[in-house]
Formats: C-alpha cells, structure tokens, sequence
C-alpha cells in the first residue's frame, strides 16, 4: 500500500477534541445537514465528531490515502456509524467535484485540509499539487515569485466554492487565517455566491503544536451578501472582535474603523518598490574587512573595487530613526537583465570574485532565475540608486517609517523585505516620512494590516494610502508640495544645463 509524505500532504490529523468542539459551534449556530463531506478525510476525527452532533445525516469522506482510509472506517464502524458513512479513495485535484456534490442535498462540507504552501511542496519535489495554477491571474515576474506562491487549502477551498456556487450548502473548515482570507478575497471578487462568513480563531499550539494563526472558517453560500466576515477572539466566542471586508478591490482588516478613515486611502503619488532579491546572501552580503577589502559568510576575505558595492540594509536595519549598516552589498547588476560580464569589464577583481562563486548562484531554486544572466538579480532599476529613501521594514507588525541618505556618497540599498520610495531630496523624504508615520496615518494603516500575516504591510497597502488627504489633515501639504515643486525646478534646471 502506498505510503504519504507528511510535509507533502500537510498531513496533520485533528484532534477529536477540536473536532468535537468544531461540530457544537456549528450546532449552536443553527447549521443543519442531511449530508456531511469531508473531502481530505484523514483518519476521520471531523466524520467522528459529526456523526454525533449530526446524528441524521449521512457521512462522505474522500482521502487519497488510503491507510487512512482504513483508520477512519475502523473507527466510525466502533463507535457504530458505518452503516451511514461512505469513504471513498480519490485525488481532491482530479476528483470529479460537480458529479460528487451534486446529488447531496442540504450539504455541509467539513474538514482540515493540507497546511502547505504550493512552494513547499515544490522544494521536495512532490507532487500532492493541482494542475498549473495561477489563482489572481498574475503576470510576468509576479507570477513565479511569492505572490503566486498559495496554501493547497486555498486552491480546494476555491475549488469547492465553484463546485458549490449557487447551491445552499455551508462550508466550514479548519485552515490558516491568512488562506481563509484570500478565499474570501477571491470569492467576493468572482461572484462565488458567499452569502455570510466568519472566522473563529483556533489555539494551534495547544491542538497541533505549531506558531501560526488559524481558525474554523464557516462559509453559508448560495446567494451573495455583504462583502463582510466576523472575525472572533476563539472558538467560545460569540461577540465578533471586528468585520474584515473587502474595501474596492482589496480586503480591510476592520471595516467599522475603515469607514471612518477611508477618505485617506486613494492613488499614492509615489512608487513603492521593493528591495533587491538575490537569494545568494552568502556571497554578496559583505563585511568590511579593511579599506576595499570585504568578507562574505563563508568566512572569506577579498578585495573588490568600491564601485560596485553598495551599502546595504536588511528590515531588521530598519528598527530606529537612524540606522547605521552593517553590511554592503556586491551588485551584480544595475537593471534587470543586464550584462553582468559587461558591468565588471572596469572591475576585474570584482568579476574574479563572482566567477568564483558561481556555484552558488547557480544553486538557487527559484524559477524567476532561469534562463537568465547566471548571476541575475531582481528588484533594481533607477529607483534603486535615489541618494534619499523613505523605507520601511515589512516584517515589523507597526509599520515604521525611516529616512535613509547616502553613505560616503553612495546610495543605500535594500533587502526584499523592506520597502522604499525614491526620492531626491532630504527635506521631501523628511516631510513625507513625517506623514506616514503621523498618528493619523497609523490608524489609518491599522485598518489595512492583518496582525496574523507573514508580512504586515505589502506594496499594494501601501499604494492605498492618500498622502495628499493626509498632508492635508496634518497641515502639512503646502510645505510638502513646496519641496516637491522646489525638486522639479532643480531637476529642470539641471535638464536644461546639461549640454
């Protein structure tokens, strides 16, 4: 009989406890069920749990594992409720859903499914996955980098609501926070018939001894309602902390508060951008060893010409209002797809150095560097060489805003996980970074940021703020369009001086 991996098949059974407690808020809402499918059924807690609180509807499980299987039927048969449950074996993702839902009337669909990233299942090789998938339509470099990463729960849940769309069923599952609130995203974008929703937060070290937001996600379908989910404290809870929602094309993390501040959000007159990805920190993340001598994480010492290292800040640089580096970074390249062989023409020892060190880079995993330069970089371009930056860290949960100026004439560059504007100017980065991180504006971005997620703030959150209204409000918009007019003649004279 085959054998599963855990990590690929995020196989991490329920506790009957969970389960049971799953099923009674289920009950104490008032949902009812003639038919109970659990489409990843594992070894059955959720089927167990069900059959008690539920105990007129017949029970489907499907699981593609069947020693599982096996674990399920021996202990529904035990507890005496065989003769009304049907496990089947069968792959969710070529599973015929239409077909199986479509005669189970008054339908409840529970379960667990997989807590793993299609990336991580990816990094082992395995092939627990759905077909090529590309849930937001993302395009370009967007599409194979983490912003078309997803949870398997994601794509079944989707999946499930477009079997289901239309159909009065409910669905509640136990899943990551995070994916419960991309499902909904996408529902209340697609027309996916999501009439209410809530999440119940769930203690998963106590139940599945992992460090990460989880909940029951409780779905009620068949027409659409408002764009609103209840968001509650655990799974005791019967007053709502807050409404997430979605706000335009995009969710809010509490609407009640949002809708006081909305006149704040609007196009941002500048860019976001994010720092520069390398995914090869052991070779060009550098130390300074002496006057243009560096040493790399290998615990090596070269020396490499100064014009083609940068100062460089990681978010953890970015806790205070004035942050000194610690590293520079070797800059293979000053724009996507350039020559790094041509850039290095006038540093030789530089090139020597990288050379050297191809292994490394040749070693990296993602997708994004294939077929490209053997030493490519993403997130550089003119922005990246602005003298003044406002910047932040997005793994910090307060976003907190940071004025960074050159070091010994040389712009600072970024990691992947800070963001940063460009600008030209110490006293437009001084006026906006006071803005930003104004009393108001932290309401206002409170209202955006998910406190559970991976990253806090992203670079379409931060695009949502209206900087304009907000100078405004802070009685700061003539000084701030001043130093904006005051750039754009500098940079006009400069233009017209220039031979």
């Amino acid at each position: 009989m085959k054998t599963y991996g855990k990590v690929e098949f995020g196989d991490f059974q329920t506790p009957l406890p969970l389960a049971q407690a799953v099923c009674a808020i289920l009950r104490r809402l008032g949902i009812t069920a003639e038919n109970i499918m659990e489409p990843t059924c594992g070894e059955g807690s959720l089927l167990l749990a069900a059959a008690d609180y539920f105990p007129k509807a017949q029970l489907h499980g499907l699981e593609i594992n069947e020693l599982h299987i096996a674990t399920a039927h021996t202990r529904l048969t035990t507890a005496g409720h065989a003769s009304r449950a049907r496990l089947t074996p069968a792959d969710f993702f070529t599973h015929d859903w239409e077909s199986e839902l479509a005669p189970l009337n008054n339908l409840l669909v529970l379960g667990n499914p997989p807590w793993v990233t299609q990336a991580a299942v990816g990094v082992i090789a395995g092939r627990n996955l759905p077909g090529k998938s590309n849930l937001d339509g993302l395009r370009g470099i967007a599409a194979k980098t983490g912003k078309a990463n997803f949870d398997i729960a994601e794509w079944i849940l989707i999946r499930l609501l477009r079997a289901l769309r239309g159909r009065s069923a409910t669905i509640a599952v136990l899943c990551k926070s995070a994916t419960a609130r991309k499902v909904l995203r996408h529902a209340w974008r697609n027309d996916l018939r999501v009439a209410s929703a809530s999440l119940h937060t769930i203690d998963t070290g106590a139940h599945f001894g992992v460090a990460v937001e989880a909940c029951l996600f409780i779905a009620r379908l068949g027409h659409n309602g408002m764009e609103a989910a209840d968001h509650f404290r655990d799974l005791d809870a019967t007053t709502p902390l807050r409404q997430i929602g979605l706000a335009g094309q995009d969710l809010v993390s509490d609407l009640a508060a949002y809708r006081l501040l909305r006149d704040f959000e609007g196009l941002h007159p500048y860019q976001w951008r994010s720092g520069v990805k390398h995914d090869c920190a052991a070779v060009l993340e550098l130390s300074r060893g002496g006057p243009n001598i560096y040493r790399n994480k290998l615990g090596q010492e070269t020396a490499l010409e100064p014009e083609v290292v940068h100062p460089w800040f990681k978010g953890t640089d970015l806790k205070n209002d004035a942050p000194a580096t610690r590293l520079s970074l070797l800059l293979p390249q000053t724009s996507p797809g350039e020559d790094t062989a041509r850039r290095f023409q006038s540093a030789p020892q530089a090139w020597r150095y990288l050379k050297q060190h191809q292994p490394f880079f040749a070693a990296r995993k993602s997708s994004i560097y294939r077929k490209r330069d053997p030493f490519a970089i993403f997130g550089v371009g003119d922005y990246t060489f602005a003298p003044w930056k406002v910047a932040l860290s997005a793994l910090h949960r307060q976003p907190h805003f940071v004025v960074v100026g050159p070091e010994d004439g040389r712009p600072v560059l970024f990691d992947d996980t800070c963001y940063f504007i460009a600008l030209s100017s110490q006293q437009e980065a001084s006026i906006v970074a006071q803005i930003l991180n104004s009393e108001l504006c932290q309401k206002f971005l409170a209202t955006l940021v998910f406190p559970g997620a991976k990253r806090t703030v992203t670079v379409e959150l931060l695009q949502r703020v209206n900087l304009s209204a907000l100078a405004r409000a802070l009685g700061l918009e003539k000084a701030w369009l001043d130093t904006r007019q005051q750039q754009a003649m500098n940079q006009l004279e400069l233009a017209v001086s220039e031979p």
